[in-house]
């Protein structure tokens, strides 16, 4: 069984501990909603090789399936590469690198605004 005294302190106990969250907590950052170079440089290799790999993949077996062995292979390993290159300059766009995050717009004098703010 739990005493008056100890639910009061806990009950104290409990507030300065939510007190001192509440404090530790750093706000909410609006400037590091883009991405770091780090995550996208990161996820393009990783998209021009996946490019690779499935043009290789396709290539190999479509030359194991007819017989002709070099020739898709060849063929489709240039078309995963250009598949990659395309869809990392995709990225590189929609990320808009050293540009502003999605949710903000320059005005004529460089200074970041909100959209809501139009």
């Amino acid at each position: 069984m739990v005493d008056e005294e100890t639910r009061s302190r806990m009950a104290a106990l409990e507030k300065r501990l939510a007190e001192r969250k509440r404090r530790d907590t750093p706000p909410p950052s609006t400037s590091g909603q883009g991405y770091s170079g780090a995550e996208v440089a990161y996820r393009m290799v990783i998209e021009l090789v996946t490019g690779l790999v499935m043009g290789l993949g396709i290539g190999y077996g479509l030359d194991s399936l007819f017989g002709t062995m070099p020739i898709f292979l060849v063929l489709f390993v240039f078309v995963g590469f250009a598949a990659g290159i395309n869809v990392m300059l995709r990225t590189a766009k929609d990320v808009k690198l050293g540009g502003t995050p999605p949710d903000e717009t320059r005005d004529d004098d460089g200074a970041a605004r909100s959209r809501d703010d139009s």
